[in-house]
């Protein structure tokens, strides 16, 4: 069984923001509501200051707080790692939406577009108005994963079966691939580099890493 999994190079990032975009489009998100975002922070001390970009998400936990806390086991984690949300049996609480150390999960509160008036052709071939009171968040774009496996295609290599943000990102700096499987490119890039994950002292065992910064 794959673990999937990031390791995103901060080195590399340009804060370009495709891949917030490129999620948004694909999800059908409605305005206010990104699973990738990319923060655009400062590092070091004056005068050695510079500038840091730094992709944010769901980290699909092992040990998710989010799971716990929702009463009604909308929120599940799947054997390959990967947390998700049934939006059958999801009614909107919060709770996990107050969990959430990474604060990586939205409630949908309305639909809409972008700019005023109707929405575009693209917002309304994507629009899903039954997600409306339930909560949302990134799934590592699980279903096009499961998709292209079944097709025969390789995750983090073949871009059809790999997460849009990744897919898309014009740097290069985001790496999808099962983490347990040492000649993936993820497993590589964590043997062959110092990297860290966002908030380890929590326990949360992200499966998201990062190099450089």
């Amino acid at each position: 069984m794959a673990r999937w999994g990031m390791v995103i190079d901060l080195r590399k990032c340009v804060g370009c923001q495709t891949c917030t975009v490129a999620c948004k489009q694909a999800n059908g998100l409605p305005p206010g509501v990104a699973w990738r975002r990319v923060a655009d922070c400062e590092a070091g001390a004056y005068p050695e200051v510079r500038r840091l970009f730094l992709p944010l998400g769901c980290m699909q936990c092992g040990d998710p707080p989010c799971l716990p806390v929702c009463p009604t086991t909308a929120t599940r984690r799947r054997p390959d790692g990967v947390v998700t949300i049934d939006e059958t049996l999801c009614i909107g609480c919060g709770y996990c939406v107050v969990a959430c150390p990474y604060r990586a999960r939205t409630l949908i509160t309305a639909d809409g577009a972008a700019f005023d008036g109707d929405p575009t052709p693209a917002e309304a071939r994507t629009a899903r108005p039954g997600r409306i009171g339930t909560a949302t968040k990134c799934t590592f774009c699980i279903g096009r994963v499961d998709a292209g496996r079944r097709g025969g295609l390789e995750p983090g290599r073949d871009p059809e079966a790999t997460p849009v943000c990744v897919a898309s990102c014009i740097a290069g700096a985001l790496h999808f691939g099962d983490l347990d499987d040492p000649r993936s490119e993820v497993a590589r890039l964590i043997r062959g580099h110092r990297t860290l994950r966002l908030l380890e002292p929590l326990g949360t065992d992200p499966s998201v890493h990062y190099i450089g910064g």
